[in-house]
């Protein structure tokens, strides 16, 4: 989000022009491709294929991020205009004395080293992803794959690391380091406790079994098994705001419903649920609110953006996959 608001504010594009598209891509990665944990366990409890589901799934997700991201940004950004937060996407503020690069001229450091140092969770956490997929359980490197790969511990390290590979070649010493560590927490404290608050409302949803009723009416319907299974992960998704909880329960409920059916059909069932568990983003979703703070808009600004983004996204990934399923 920060990189974001920053090209926002140097291209002097609308905000919305550049935050939809990325919005898009990310959320189309979170529900329908591996490695990303939904998809992950949907696979595993459906038995599917992995190959086969990341290939279908890339294959959903092209078109779909090219409808929810660049397309409907044009009509986003003409129904809302939010200006840039200036708290969170403001310019470097000059740093005291002591904490000056010592020739007085701030440095970059090379776009290899930066690039490899914004990877280097990603390229941890999918580490972990595909350890616990090859490797047998009980071993040292998945054990330690395993707690190198956890979302924390694999950011830590990327701070930890950056302060190497991007404050000193930038010539910060280490008071300019420290001063912009500090200055980085203010900003996200609401955001934080705003995401918190979010989260904790979903797991009382999910706890109060709103979830288990929705799947258990939905398993006496006689509706194809496509339909059923991106229909379940819909109404889990809007009664618990969670993604990933659709996605797991809607698989878990689905998964007698695979006898009989080929490879490819069960990879596309997996695809339908994914897109289920995107559909309409709304106050129960802490991302929901993750994305109204840091683009400091209103609760009806969010809806006829994020909200509405999210449902073409899973209403053309759900189309995609119909349209598969009459081919493979």
């Amino acid at each position: 989000m920060p990189v974001i608001l920053l090209v926002a504010r140097r291209s002097s594009r609308p905000l919305l022009l550049i935050a939809v598209p990325a919005l898009a891509g990310l959320s189309v990665l979170h529900g329908l491709v591996p490695p990303h944990p939904g998809p992950l366990v949907a696979i595993d409890t459906l038995k599917a294929d992995l190959g086969l589901a990341l290939g279908l799934g890339l294959l959903v997700a092209i078109p779909t991020v090219i409808v929810a991201g660049p397309l409907f940004a044009r009509f986003a950004a003409r129904w809302v205009e939010p200006a840039p937060p200036e708290r969170l996407g403001r310019e470097q503020t000059p740093e005291p004395e002591d904490s000056r690069p010592e020739d007085g001229e701030r440095r970059r450091p090379s776009f290899g080293v930066t690039v490899a140092t914004i990877v280097l969770p990603v390229v941890l956490m999918l580490g972990r992803a595909v350890a616990e997929i090859v490797l047998p359980e009980g071993g040292a490197v998945r054990a330690a794959l395993e707690v190198l790969g956890t979302p924390l511990i694999a950011l830590l390290i990327a701070v930890i690391v950056a302060m190497f590979t991007l404050g000193r070649p930038a010539g910060l010493g280490r008071g300019g380091v420290s001063s912009t560590i500090a200055d980085s927490l203010p900003p996200i404290a609401g955001i934080l406790l705003i995401v918190g608050a979010g989260g904790g409302f979903k797991q009382t949803l999910v706890d109060s079994g709103v979830g288990k009723v929705i799947g258990e009416a939905a398993q006496g319907a006689n509706v194809p098994v496509l339909v059923l299974g991106w229909l379940i992960a819909v109404g889990i998704r809007l009664a618990t705001g969670s993604a990933t909880v659709a996605t797991i329960s809607a698989a878990g409920i689905a998964a007698p419903l695979t006898a009989g059916l080929s490879p490819a059909h069960v990879a596309l069932l997996v695809l339908a649920i994914g897109a289920g568990s995107l559909f309409f983003s709304h106050v129960n979703d802490a991302g929901f609110w993750l994305v109204k703070e840091y683009l400091d808009m209103s609760v009806g600004q969010t809806i006829r953006t994020w909200s509405i983004m999210e449902t073409i996204v899973s209403v053309v990934a759900f189309c995609c996959v119909l349209l598969l399923g009459l081919v493979v």
